[in-house]
């Protein structure tokens, strides 16, 4: 038998925090969390509201900072930029309230349960247009990208993971040692890496190398 995703639940009202828990009760997918004193953490919590107001990031972002749970909101109301500050609280999926079926909310569990996310496909477009905004008129001027690395510090990073010493890679980027020294030294402050295998390890995970 397929083992249970353990979902926590957080509605803004008692009417939605009632009849959301009812319907998961029922799926054999999912099992509800209580609350209760001991019990297993949730591998995913469900917040349901109507916007995506202050009260409702502050909820994603308590989610967020437990570091053991994926949030999935579920909103009656929700328009791109809205979207864009969900996602940087660590919301996982989104669904909205009118497509929230008990089958289509169990789907977006079990997904984000699995690593992976959801946005309504008709958001994603938009989504993607506010990200790419982001980068080109906000980040990029100051040479930076979403991972909060400048494009000297990436360039630095790939070097290291290809195993040139600071004298090479001084060399190949034209500039002086003790720069190169800086930028590592900054980029492991920054990020708390604890050394250059870190620090790879890390730009690994990112994608960059």
């Amino acid at each position: 038998m397929t083992e249970r995703t353990i979902v926590g639940l957080c509605a803004q009202d008692p009417i939605s925090q009632a009849g959301v828990a009812s319907q998961l009760r029922t799926r054999p997918e999912v099992k509800l969390a209580g609350g209760n004193e001991g019990e297993v953490a949730p591998e995913v919590v469900v917040v349901v509201v109507d916007v995506i107001d202050d009260e409702a990031l502050r909820m994603l972002r308590n989610i967020q900072r437990s570091g053991t749970s994926r949030g999935v909101l579920v909103a009656t109301e929700i328009d791109e930029q809205k979207l864009v500050s969900a996602a940087e609280c660590g919301v996982a999926g989104v669904v909205r309230r009118s497509e929230a079926t008990p089958e289509h909310l169990v789907r977006v569990i079990v997904a984000v349960a699995n690593g992976e996310g959801h946005v309504p496909a008709d958001l994603l477009g938009r989504l993607l247009e506010q990200v790419g905004k982001l980068q080109g008129q906000v980040l990029g001027p100051r040479g930076l990208h979403f991972t909060g690395l400048s494009s000297r510090e990436i360039d630095v990073l790939r070097l290291v993971a290809e195993g040139y010493d600071t004298a090479d890679i001084a060399m190949k980027l034209a500039y002086s040692e003790r720069t190169i020294k800086n930028v590592l030294h900054a980029v492991m402050t920054r990020l708390q890496l604890r050394n250059r295998s870190h620090a790879v390890a890390y730009a690994l995970r990112q994608g960059l190398i």
